[in-house]
């Protein structure tokens, strides 16, 4: 890079640093919301460090809770951006190709979000060391933690310099050369729908555990990411649209409302296959099942739960399948806000922790989050708002052409 490459650049990071601290009253009161709660989840793991995981609800029998299912679902929100990566840059899809931008910076926030409740539930952050390259045992290929950890880093890395490159020649007023960044968006595809399966392969290897121990499992992930990634853009985008005043067509928001309503019916398919194959052929192993949707020998703590996401999923189908209704932004927002919810509890604690019931041994130890594992998760949720918060904060004013390099630039 020259000299006048290096000052350019050092300037765009300069203005892009000054900008996080430059907005409205919306914005600093959203900011300060986020700051709140995020310190309030640093004081539940302070809380957390001193007297380790025996402050959570998890157990010798129940080992992964609310910090493993919240990564489960938030792996996804990370995956969906494919849905917008795909029409945008590979079919030139106009009315996505500015939108996908913003995609891909809510699958970075993400994915910083994946790996702290990764770190979370480690109980330590010096216990991280153990699967580090070169100065741990990083036990790969053999370990699917290994696998996880080699396509969440590679997918950050594929999403920030994709969105990095692009926002940054549309700084500097410059065309972006295709030779420079389509073979990552080629190979950011793939790794998208890896990420996600990766994941899920985390579960069906574990063959100790019958309720994961499904084929299935992959293709139902990949189903609810792609409802709730893109139901959670819908909403985030109006927002964006209304308050910022940047130009997102209605052409993309119906787009992605397409994609959420053929996801969510796949995805309450798969999960009508995963019910019939537990049920009609039931055996010692549909135990879990049975315990998750009907209970088990007087313990009925998560029926609630599943029941509760397969209504509002249903709901959401009922209205995102109806055009006339699904076409109008109160029922459409409506139905994303309920998608998501049915997906974090299905994917969340219908999923993770039924896995764990009963035990290989037979023993039925019920689950329930503490409040310390609920302010340390409402403070991961809100540092990974602000973290996309300021991505999206500063890609907009560079989007809509009024941050850019000016001919004065050349002279500092």
């Amino acid at each position: 890079m020259t000299q006048q490459g290096l000052r350019d650049a050092a300037l765009f990071f300069r203005r892009i640093f000054i900008l996080t601290f430059i907005g409205g009253r919306i914005y600093f009161w959203w900011m300060a919301s986020l700051a709140v709660l995020t310190l309030l989840g640093v004081y539940g793991y302070a809380q957390q460090i001193a007297s380790g995981l025996a402050v959570t609800g998890m157990t010798q029998q129940i080992s992964w809770g609310l910090y493993i299912a919240n990564f489960t679902f938030v792996v996804g929100l990370a995956a969906a951006a494919v849905m917008l990566v795909i029409p945008a840059y590979i079919y030139d899809n106009h009315d996505l190709h500015d939108v996908v931008i913003l995609g891909e910076l809510i699958a970075v926030a993400s994915i910083f979000m994946c790996l702290m409740f990764v770190n979370i539930d480690l109980g330590r952050l010096d216990r991280g060391w153990h699967i580090l390259p070169g100065v741990g045992v990083f036990n790969w290929p053999a370990s699917m933690l290994a696998w996880d950890v080699i396509v969440l880093f590679g997918y950050l890395g594929l999403n920030v310099f994709i969105s990095g490159y692009l926002l940054y020649t549309r700084y500097l007023g410059v065309k972006p050369n295709k030779l420079v960044y389509m073979p990552f968006v080629l190979i950011s595809i793939g790794w998208a729908i890896s990420i996600h399966t990766v994941t899920a392969f985390l579960y069906v290897g574990l063959i100790g555990r019958p309720f994961w121990n499904a084929a299935i499992v992959a293709p139902r992930f990949i189903g609810s990411a792609f409802t709730a990634g893109p139901g959670l853009m819908i909403v985030a985008f109006q927002f964006i649209r209304r308050h910022t005043g940047y130009n997102i067509t209605d052409a993309a928001l119906q787009f992605l409302r397409q994609v959420v309503t053929v996801a969510l019916f796949i995805n309450l398919f798969l999960l009508g296959c995963e019910a019939f194959k537990e049920f009609y052929a039931a055996s010692s192993h549909s135990a879990s099942a049975q315990y998750l949707f009907f209970g088990l020998h007087g313990h009925y703590k998560l029926v609630p739960w599943i029941w509760t996401a397969i209504t509002i999923e249903a709901i959401a189908a009922a209205i995102l399948v109806i055009p006339r209704i699904a076409q109008q932004m109160k029922y459409l927002n409506t139905a994303c806000i309920l998608s998501f919810v049915g997906i974090w509890i299905e994917k969340g604690m219908g999923m993770i922790i039924p896995g764990f019931i009963p035990t290989p041994l037979g023993e039925i130890v019920e689950y329930s989050p503490t409040f310390t594992e609920c302010i340390i998760t409402l403070g991961i949720w809100a540092s990974g708002a602000m973290i996309a918060t300021c991505l999206l904060h500063v890609a907009i004013p560079i989007l809509s052409g009024t941050l850019h390099r000016t001919a004065s630039d050349d002279n500092r």
